[in-house]
């Protein structure tokens, strides 16, 4: 079972050196340490586990580090940046754990860019060698990308005349939204399998400059503290503790998040509870993180996720009240996670919840809310849920429902008026109703259901990001269940052999 839990001091990756303001995440693959045997990890080269390390680095640096204000990754190998994701990794994986790896590895590369936007840790790209497909972009994730000079790095994203699939991670999206390359000139760049190097790189667009190799580490170094020169936030450092969840068969439990399986019936059941300690918000969303992480990759047979909370409504108001900075921008993170997963989510409402504030969104983010009609359930609008915790386009979700109304504590009968919840239901037809829906839903086509969701839950205005994960779910994911890509004479199952794939000529 994968962990997606680590710490610096486990890294087989990832070296994190710490020069206050400046950080150094260097990249040296171990190639014999593969997260699932059947491949080695050659010329830097990545696989979920290499991925997890970078999303562990990525967070402590934002909680444990804010005396650091630019982070510098680059690659430990000798003309190597990153050579991407694995390919006979990916050759030999499910569909399934293709398409998640995939998300899990934009997630990543969207919390670096989450941190030069709001955390005030800069991301640079020191390319020290050759970045080829995800090596190229982890570098676009990042706000600066300097090619090392030397005649021979360049930069690619090969996947299309090599692989016949697409950059997974978003680069073609990222190529034109953020680094403003033209349309007509990223065409060329992504059919040309062995890239672009040298002063045309520069004039594409495809990186800022070229340095030469041998000042390479110092001119980086300068830029870098340029860059953390310029004003940020002010952070007190935060330790992330161990999760450290007790699993099971059945179930998997956390300090204040349980997540209950039903694997016969398909569903899952995932309860937040409330707590007053100072680090609730904190401990609880990063915990909800790792269970989300765990439905998609270890529960791919649940349908269905009934979403409950327990506790009390105005201690989760208070504790929203005070959270700070970074940890209201990890919830949005995790909520954004959720609203990535390929599961139906249903809200449940029922006594002992308290979906106010930051659990409210849970319910917000659901595909549907149920509501029992008693006098002593209730939810609540507090001061997070008008735009604090932003979805991927940047609205809030009560904006993405159309609900105008404003903080406070709401009935059944005003949660319904208000447009707050899908339906409410009295004690006598609870329990039937809910298992009539819930019996209903996870008998529907998986991915009609996949499809249907992406759709509805994105609603409004486009963003890079809306646009990176649409297309990475609607076409990198029809891409990898081709023939073309994926059967027996396909690009990717013949990669490294020497047969010549066999292409179905027709366009579709």
């Amino acid at each position: 079972m994968i962990d997606f839990e680590t710490h610096p001091s486990r890294y087989r990756h990832w070296r994190l050196s710490l020069e206050p303001p400046v950080a150094w995440l260097t990249m040296s693959v171990a190639e014999d340490a593969p997260i699932a045997p059947g491949y080695r990890l050659k010329l830097n080269s990545y696989d979920l586990g290499v991925d997890i390390e970078l999303a562990d680095a990525v967070a402590r640096l934002r909680f444990e580090h804010p005396e650091i204000r630019a982070v510098v990754i680059t690659g430990g190998r000798d003309r190597t940046f990153c050579a991407g994701a694995n390919i006979h990794m990916l050759a030999t994986s499910s569909h399934g754990f293709k398409v998640n790896f995939c998300k899990f590895t934009n997630e990543t590369r969207l919390a670096m860019e989450n941190a030069t936007a709001y955390s005030g840790q800069r991301y640079v790209a020191a390319c020290n060698g050759t970045a080829a497909g995800g090596g190229y972009e982890l570098a676009l994730a990042c706000e600066r990308i300097y090619l090392v000079d030397d005649g021979s790095s360049a930069v690619s994203l090969p996947e299309i005349p090599l692989l016949g699939v697409l950059p997974g991670t978003g680069g073609l999206t990222r190529l034109i939204d953020k680094r403003k390359v033209r349309r007509d000139l990223a065409d060329v760049f992504s059919t040309l399998p062995e890239g672009v190097k040298g002063r045309r790189a520069v004039e594409w667009k495809l990186v800022d400059d070229l340095i030469p190799r041998s000042r390479f580490t110092e001119s980086v170094r300068e830029r870098a503290l340029a860059l953390a020169a310029e004003d940020g936030p002010q952070r007190e450092p935060i330790a992330l503790e161990p999760l450290a969840p007790e699993v099971t068969g059945e179930a998997v439990r956390y300090r204040h998040v349980e997540l209950a399986l039903d694997r016969g019936a398909r569903i899952a059941e995932l309860t937040v509870r409330s707590g007053a300690a100072s680090d609730w918000a904190l401990r609880a969303f990063r915990e909800l993180d790792d269970a989300l992480l765990r439905l998609r990759f270890h529960y791919d047979d649940i349908a269905l996720v009934l979403v409950k909370t327990r506790g009390s409504i105005a201690q989760v108001l208070a504790t929203d009240s005070a959270a700070g900075r970074e940890v209201l921008l990890l919830m949005a993170r995790v909520l954004r996670r959720l609203d990535m997963t390929a599961k139906s989510f249903f809200a449940v409402v029922d006594r002992g919840s308290c979906f106010a504030g930051s659990l409210l969104e849970l319910a917000l983010a659901s595909d549907r809310t149920y509501m029992l009609d008693d006098s002593d359930v209730r939810i609540a609008i507090g001061v997070l849920n008008d735009g604090a915790l932003p979805a991927f386009n940047g609205a809030s979700r009560l904006a993405l429902r159309n609900v105008e109304a404003r903080e406070g504590v709401f009935d059944a009968a005003g949660a319904l008026e208000a447009e707050l919840v899908t339906a409410v239901f009295d004690e006598i037809d609870w329990e039937e109703e809910l298992r009539v829906a819930a019996e209903e839903r996870a008998s529907l086509s998986p991915d009609a259901l996949t499809g249907m969701e992406a759709n509805l839950r994105f609603p409004g205005a486009e963003s890079m990001e809306t646009r990176v994960f649409g297309r990475l779910s609607a076409w990198q994911n029809w891409i990898f269940s081709r023939p073309n890509a994926t059967g027996e004479h396909g690009v990717l199952s013949l990669y490294g052999k020497p047969e010549r794939p066999q292409f179905d000529w027709r366009r579709t």
